[in-house]
């Protein structure tokens, strides 16, 4: 009754339990039936018919968790006092080692077998994060001058790309000695660029991620 009644409010508990047991316990290591023992009073019914798998849940909560980081996001993006490439370094930084990014990463099977979630992965990156992020980013890079290209649009691809499958430790694992190396080798590919976006600080965050 209370998700017929109270449908917003029942898929807010949904989540914010599930949430909770996947931060703890991992995605692998949660299943519907614990989800179901912590929230008591719901029915396997009721949560199928709010979502239709516990990835579905997941996903729910991972957007829900990114859409939390948009407004620091644009902050960085309408900064007038940071150049492009000062934006660009920034939002890289504080995209990837937020506290929101940890729990997911901690949290998320492995990518490559789960192919559902990197399709997820690759059409955020392709919708949101390319487009709507690094692209303007880069286009005033090219304006002031802290960056050089004739191809923003590809560069921002290919920046994305790199950042989210390349180093993301979810498809090639979190070896410190092998992303230190990625790395030093992504800030070699953008140097024709005039963008370096790893100082040794930020290689050892990463390294340590």
């Amino acid at each position: 009754m209370a998700r017929n009644k109270y449908p917003e409010q029942t898929i807010e508990r949904i989540l914010n339990v599930s949430a909770k047991l996947f931060w703890e316990k991992g995605y692998e290591n949660t299943s519907i039936q614990d989800i179901l023992d912590e929230l008591k009073d719901l029915s396997k019914g009721a949560i199928y018919h709010h979502f239709k798998s516990k990835e579905a849940i997941f996903d729910a909560i991972a957007s829900k968790e990114g859409e939390n980081n948009i407004k620091f996001f644009n902050e960085i993006k309408n900064n007038n006092k940071l150049n492009g490439v000062e934006k660009l370094r920034k939002f890289i930084m504080s995209s990837a080692l937020s506290e929101t990014t940890k729990k997911i990463v901690k949290a998320s099977p492995n990518l490559l077998d789960n192919p559902k979630f990197l399709a997820i992965q690759l059409k955020r990156m392709n919708d949101i994060i390319a487009p709507d992020f690094i692209f303007p980013i880069i286009k005033e890079g090219i304006e002031d001058g802290s960056i050089n290209t004739d191809k923003p649009y590809e560069l921002a691809e290919a920046i994305t790309i790199l950042l989210n499958i390349w180093l993301n430790p979810l498809i090639f694992g979190a070896n410190s000695s092998a992303i230190s190396k990625k790395c030093e080798l992504i800030n070699e590919f953008l140097e024709k660029y005039n963008i370096l976006l790893f100082d040794e600080n930020s290689i050892q965050k990463f390294s340590q991620f």
